[in-house]
This record gives C-alpha cells, structure tokens and sequence, in this order.
C-alpha cells in the first residue's frame, strides 16, 4: 500500500443463522471478498440484537426459520435498532407466503441457499448500494403470484395518482434509484423523495418492494411514455 493511501472501508456484515457449520461456511465464502467483513455470527434473533445495535452493520443477512423469533420478525427489530442497516434473506423457504412477509418487513433481498456462491455475492453487492435483489427463482414466483392475482388498486385511487407520479411509480418498479429518476426526469432528488411519500400515502405502501407489485399488478411496467416497450427490464434486480 502506498504511503498516506486510505483503505477503502469494508462492507461490515451480521449473520443470523442457527447452523453452525453454514455459518461458518457462509463467512468463509463472503470474506474471500477483499471489501467483506464479517463482524459478527448470532444463531438466532434474541441472541442478535444487542450485537446489531452495538455494532450496526452495513447488511445483516438471516435465514426466516430459527429457534424461537423468525427472521421475519428480526427485519422489524432490526428497522428499530440500526436504521441504516440493508436487510438481506437468505432461506431455504421459496414459498409465496414467505417471500411476501419478508418483503412486506422491508427485506432489501431475498435469495434461495440453493444459490450459488457467484449470485449470492452480487446480492450482497446490490443491497449494499441500495438496490432490492431477487435472486431469479423468487423474482418469477413473485411475478407469476400477482400477474396471476385480482388484487388492484381501489376504485379512484389510480385516478389519484399525478402523471408525474405515474412517472416516478413506474421508475421505482423498473429499480431505478431516486438519483437516477431525478436525473431522467430533470428534478431534483429531493422531489422525487416528495413524489414517493405522496405515493406511499395515497396507495398506503409501506416500502419500494410494495410499489415495485403494485406497480406490476396494475400494470404500470411497461407504458409507453416510459423508453422501448421491446427492451427487457426487470421490476427488481434478479440474478
């Protein structure tokens, strides 16, 4: 290292996961990255929240099934203890009832240990930087469930929605980030935050996930105003 060279910062991460030869195995695999670190290994949600209010870490990634509490529930704790936290799944559980929860709790990735090593770094990655990540099995599943649904918005609340918000909506379910929208769109970050909590408001969504299948179901994916309706683009960034 040259002299007076600063070392990039490391990306700190918490595992949550009861076994211990995983766990074990799964810190092995993320600290071969130079610009990982694991700072600390718990095996279930009570034994972790003293450890992630102290250490609050960049990403914690927990497994749904533990012993007493559920990794669902650990996504709440975690919004409480350390805000700034990005939260990531990592489960053997691929059902629609799982993948829903843990997304209604904010979860910021969601991929299968059926993974391999090379799609469970780039979600590590993509959440760390801010983005949502679904590794490509749930994105479908998730995709085929509310295409497939009769879930849609209630009588005049789409109606309610600006075309400027549309805009910003369809931006948001396409995974593009508040700095990005503000920059194809020619305003400033700070609006597009605006336009989001009016959307949030008027749709009562709670996060982008929930805007990101709202925005699907309802078909706001893929309209014209939008850039070539022929180019593929995903909702939410998969492996």
């Amino acid at each position: 290292m040259q002299v007076g060279a600063e070392a990039k910062p490391r990306i700190s991460i918490v595992l949550v996961e009861d076994h211990a030869i995983l766990r074990e195995g799964l810190k092995a695999l993320i600290e071969i990255e130079s610009d990982f670190q694991v700072v600390g290994e718990f095996c279930s949600v009570e034994a972790s929240l003293d450890g992630i209010r102290e250490l609050q870490p960049d990403i914690v990634i927990t497994d749904i099934s533990l012993p007493g509490r559920s990794g669902i529930e650990l996504l709440g704790e975690i919004r409480r203890l350390s805000p700034r936290t990005r939260k990531m799944v990592l489960t053997a559980h691929d059902n629609e009832e799982c993948i829903r929860a843990a997304m209604s709790a904010d979860a910021d990735g969601y991929v299968l240990k059926s993974a391999n090593s090379d799609e469970l770094i780039r979600a590590i990655r993509s959440v760390s930087v801010g983005q949502r990540f679904l590794c490509e099995a749930v994105a479908s599943k998730v995709l085929v469930g509310y295409l497939s649904g009769d879930q849609r918005a209630a009588p005049g609340v789409a109606e309610s929605i600006t075309d400027r918000e549309r805009e910003v909506l369809t931006r948001i379910a396409l995974g593009n980030s508040n700095k990005l929208i503000a920059r194809d769109l020619g305003v400033s970050p700070k609006t597009v935050e605006k336009h989001r909590s009016n959307l949030m408001r008027k749709l009562q969504l709670h996060n982008a996930a929930a805007i990101t299948l709202f925005a699907i179901r309802n078909g706001l994916t893929g309209t014209e105003p939008f850039g070539d309706r022929g180019a593929a683009r995903q909702p939410i960034a998969t492996a």
